[in-house]
């Protein structure tokens, strides 16, 4: 559910949950902690509001005194939600918060290198912080499971209701649809094969480099291809098994400590590995990655293939759906005659932002119907993706406009519902506001609030 004001209170909800321990913050009256507001029976300290303003800053979304009062805002419109899911007795999924809880705990050990400086940085032994976190996740999950039962509540919409819609925006408020692209491609990939053994035997040649003597951190240092790692001499840190390709972390939960692996396989590339230390599920391991290099000569025997393809489609000699079945070489587009879909959602056309830079780069110019000249791009493997060469064909390009119901009913059925979730939700915000007791500290009398109800409960 795409709805702003949820989307917010959830980013404020986590940051709270994700924050350090509350350290007193000290305001320009001498005020080192009190509560600030009170919702119900919720209480705000000023310590929690300086955790929000502390992690705000860290992601760069705040700066100011009006961020300040924002992020309040945002808190005590997460109380309001949170009480009422206690009084409708929504019931959490606990799997989903102990997954939540294992997921954060993993991240922290990960960035601070195991248990025990995650302990020192916190101030607090494990056991509290997953005490405190469980109730923190527990509660955000209320609160979104509370905001999607009155969103949900919404009915389904008819072609009357989108019509409504409509006359309600004003024209340049409507969705617009960006440019859309639908494309085939023709792919030739280099000669993986010969590529795979050469790398194959330079991390040969370095293993035994390894046994005979030399650091495993020097070499790291001169030959690895992953740039964050290499300047440690390969080191990854103390980090959860469960972040790395799974041949990655099934040869280093394998090895002892000092003992260096055989190639390694992932879709980075190839790896050698050495682990420094093992705790539970997690690691601190060296590794050099090494990824296969392709020569000129390969560029130049796909361009070679490609240029021919694209000779034979101009004289009509061949279709470019049966010229994709039996020359390209990409699994995933040559059984539907070349044309690329989206693997997240299956959908045909793409945005430019959805398109690879090396794709948009050759097509960008091109009119319904024309094919790119050659070139050099990346499939959609491993994290960087794997050299292809190819050409691309611009089946169809749907302009940018304005959502119309003739063409674009679905997106603006969408956006429809979604004004009408935001209202909803917003509505019930404004009714608990007024319907509550909330009393608010005149530390914020001076605040720019979004809800007008917030001001009647400052104390005078």
């Amino acid at each position: 559910m795409n709805i702003l004001c949820i989307k917010r209170l959830a980013v404020a909800s986590a940051l709270f949950a994700m924050s350090f321990a509350a350290s007193a913050q000290k305001y320009p009256d001498g005020i080192i902690d009190k509560t600030v507001a009170v919702v119900g029976n919720e209480m705000i300290m000023i310590s929690q509001l300086e955790e929000e303003v502390q992690m705000m800053r860290a992601y760069g979304m705040m700066s100011d005194r009006t961020g300040r009062c924002e992020i309040l805002e945002q808190m005590m419109s997460a109380k309001l939600f949170l009480m009422q899911a206690r009084l409708d007795s929504i019931a959490v999924n606990a799997d989903m918060v102990e997954g939540e809880l294992r997921n954060r705990i993993d991240m922290l050990r990960s960035n601070y290198g195991g248990d025990e400086e995650v302990e020192r940085q916190f101030g607090k032994p494990i056991y509290k912080l997953r005490q405190e976190w469980r109730e923190a996740i527990q509660d955000q999950t209320l609160q979104q499971q509370m905001q999607s039962e009155i969103a949900n509540k919404i009915p389904e919409l008819t072609p009357y209701d989108v019509e409504k819609y409509l006359e309600s925006v004003e024209p340049e408020d409507l969705p617009v649809v960006p440019v859309m692209y639908q494309l085939s491609q023709i792919c030739i990939y280099p000669d993986r094969e010969a590529a795979d053994i050469a790398v194959k035997e330079r991390l040969l040649a370095i293993r035994e480099r390894i046994i005979n003597g030399e650091k495993f951190s020097t070499l790291a240092r001169i030959y690895s291809q992953d740039p964050g790692s290499a300047r440690k001499g390969g080191e990854l840190g103390m980090a959860s098994k469960s972040i790395f390709w799974p041949a990655f972390s099934d040869a280093a939960m394998s090895l002892k400590p000092g003992i260096v692996s055989q190639i390694v396989e992932t879709p980075d590339g190839f790896h050698l590995i050495e682990v420094l230390d093992k705790k539970g599920d997690m690691f601190n391991a060296r590794h050099i990655l090494l990824k296969p290099e392709y020569t000129s000569e390969d560029r130049e025997n796909g361009f070679r293939v490609l240029d021919s393809l694209k000779t034979e489609l101009a004289n009509g000699a061949v279709t470019f759906a049966l010229a994709a079945r039996f020359y390209s070489e990409d699994p995933a587009t040559r059984t539907n005659g070349g044309q690329m879909a989206d693997p997240n959602t299956g959908s045909s056309y793409f945005e430019i932002d959805q398109l690879k830079p090396q794709d948009y780069a050759a097509i960008k110019e091109l009119k319904e119907g024309e094919i790119s000249e050659p070139f050099q791009s990346l499939d959609n493997e491993g994290r960087s993706g794997n050299t292809v060469y190819k050409i691309i064909k611009v089946d169809k390009i749907l302009p940018a406009h304005p959502a119309t119901f003739a063409s674009d009913y679905a997106l603006l059925m969408k956006a429809a519902k979604e004004k009408m979730q935001m209202d909803a939700i917003s509505k019930f915000i404004d009714s608990k506001i007024k319907s509550t007791y909330i009393v608010i500290d005149p530390l914020f009398k001076d605040c720019v609030f979004e809800r007008e109800g917030w001001y009647e409960k400052i104390r005078k």
